[in-house]
């Protein structure tokens, strides 16, 4: 799989990265940490070099994992990890930091961003200035190689720069969810801010596995998730069957139909997860799916059956 740049950094990414929020285990139900690390070692071994976790997936669980995962091919992989809402005074910044290090084994996390903007889940306010002094400072010091922030609107990334190099945005974003498109991703353009897209296959919901009466498993968080409910799921099933036939055409899955779309997108790269080895390999091949210019208007105008009838609202999940 070729490698993309992140940002301006000397950082280089895979287009496609695997998501590791399953890992912590919080939120998701039948995830086994021997079949994660199968799952991380078949992506690293499909050419998937970018594995992207955070410090509030399962409490540290999920870093620890990748860490143990990965030891020993540690110089050939990337690791993006994430400091959250309510750790962004400048000192629970080097602590978190300090965690993040230690779960992940390693003297270096190569982006490390801003999980939710400052008061996001009732966290107290900081200025984003203290925020970034503390990276900065990170970055300085060779603990970190380059900063990114995760869920920040356009005016928020904006703010953010002005007080240092940002080479990373993580919206949600997939073929069935674009509000960063009408936001930030023309900043993102122009500043040459790499876009990490997460909930890239719409939590599963583009794999087309799941039929029209799906019912999940009572702690799985999809129950909360807009695409996922009413009228808003009915057009999705009525999207997929409608990229079904392109799918075939490239004897692809819709998975990496939608991947394939998603990565040529402008400075758009895919993260994605797998509970398993044989998940995590089949999303690599993605990388290597080239779609025409008429395919890719084509997969557009199929995901505005869906996109053209949601709310202005970024965030995917009915939490309140």
């Amino acid at each position: 799989m070729d490698e993309r740049p992140l940002g301006t950094s000397d950082v280089q990414i895979s287009p496609i990265l695997m998501g590791t929020w399953q890992a912590g285990k919080s939120m998701w139900v039948g995830i086994e940490d021997a079949e994660t690390t199968k799952a991380m070692r078949a992506a690293f071994d499909a050419g998937i070099t970018t594995f992207d976790t955070a410090e509030v997936y399962g409490n540290g669980h999920s870093e620890q994992i990748v860490g143990q995962s990965l030891a020993d091919v540690r110089e050939q992989v990337v690791y993006a990890t994430k400091v959250f809402a309510n750790h962004l005074k400048a000192e629970k910044v080097i602590e978190s930091c300090e965690h993040s290090l230690k779960n992940l084994k390693t003297d270096y996390i190569d982006l490390y961003q801003i999980h939710w903007p400052s008061g996001a889940f009732k966290s107290s306010i900081v200025p984003i200035e203290e925020t970034m002094g503390a990276l900065n400072q990170l970055k300085q010091q060779g603990k970190i190689r380059a900063i990114g922030v995760s869920n920040f609107s356009r005016v928020q990334l904006e703010e953010a720069s002005q007080f240092g190099r940002i080479d990373s945005l993580q919206p949600p974003y997939s073929l069935f969810w674009r509000q960063v498109e009408q936001d930030a991703a023309p900043y993102c353009i122009e500043n040459n801010i790499s876009i990490l897209a997460y909930s890239s296959l719409a939590q599963g919901l583009l794999t087309g596995k799941f039929g029209p009466n799906h019912q999940f498993e009572p702690g799985d968080h999809r129950v909360k998730n807009k695409l996922f409910t009413g009228e808003n799921y009915k057009r999705a099933q009525q999207a997929l069957e409608k990229l079904r036939p392109i799918a075939e055409r490239h004897q692809i899955s819709l998975s990496n139909l939608a991947l394939a779309w998603l990565i040529a997108q402008p400075q758009a790269n895919a993260i994605v997860g797998a509970r398993n080895a044989e998940q995590a390999s089949q999303n690599a091949k993605a990388g290597e799916v080239h779609l025409s210019a008429d395919e890719l208007a084509e997969i557009d105008a199929i995901g505005r059956i869906v996109t053209d009838h949601l709310d202005d609202s970024p965030v995917l999940w009915n939490w309140s």
